[in-house]
């Protein structure tokens, strides 16, 4: 199984002790705002998606990883690569995503999350290009987004809200020139 570390953080596959922390995270409204629609999520619908992201694991080699706190344990939210197939005009294409519990953000914690996923996407998986989406008004996600080394390359609509959508990009080769290697603290 695959688990990264960063200073501050481990990235890991998902626990059954995993979903009561991530259902928590997933009912706050403000965490949810820019997903999808913007509505909160239950236990169960949590579970579904943890096992689902497990299931991509296994079909594609990568998936979204729990993220703890080296420090306390504590899961503070997932970061890692999905295949966006809720967008299909930019398939295919692999996408970094990430969402931390509130108690977790200002302290570049997604950042450095995230900055991980990349690497993992780029030197572990080989991938050409990782792409980022964030709803348009998401600021501080396309702050992350900027951080990764990350351009903006489309706006459209996500078709399963309505909500606009802009898509931000980095190639390998970018990545391997420097320009996407976000500070790990």
């Amino acid at each position: 199984m695959v688990t990264l570390e960063t200073p501050r953080l481990i990235l890991r596959r998902w626990r059954e002790e995993d979903i009561a922390p991530l259902a928590a995270i997933h009912a706050d409204p403000e965490v949810m705002r820019w997903i999808r629609d913007g509505s909160v999520r239950d236990e169960q619908q949590t579970r579904s998606g943890v096992q689902a992201w497990e299931s991509e694991w296994e079909a594609e080699g990568f998936g979204l990883f729990a993220v703890e706190i080296r420090s306390t344990g504590e899961l503070a939210g997932f970061t890692g690569l999905s295949v966006p197939h809720f967008l299909p005009e930019v398939l295919p294409a692999v996408e970094v995503g990430w969402r931390l519990g509130r108690a977790h953000w200002g302290r570049g914690l997604a950042t450095e999350a995230a900055a991980a996923a990349v690497r993992f996407g780029f030197e572990e998986r080989g991938l050409e290009r990782i792409v980022s989406i964030a709803q348009v008004g998401n600021d501080a996600s396309e702050r992350i987004m900027t951080k990764l080394g990350m351009r903006p390359v489309r706006e459209t609509v996500n078709p399963t809200c309505g909500r606009r959508v802009r898509v931000h990009a980095v190639s390998s080769s970018e990545y391997a020139r420097g320009l996407s290697r976000a500070p790990e603290a």
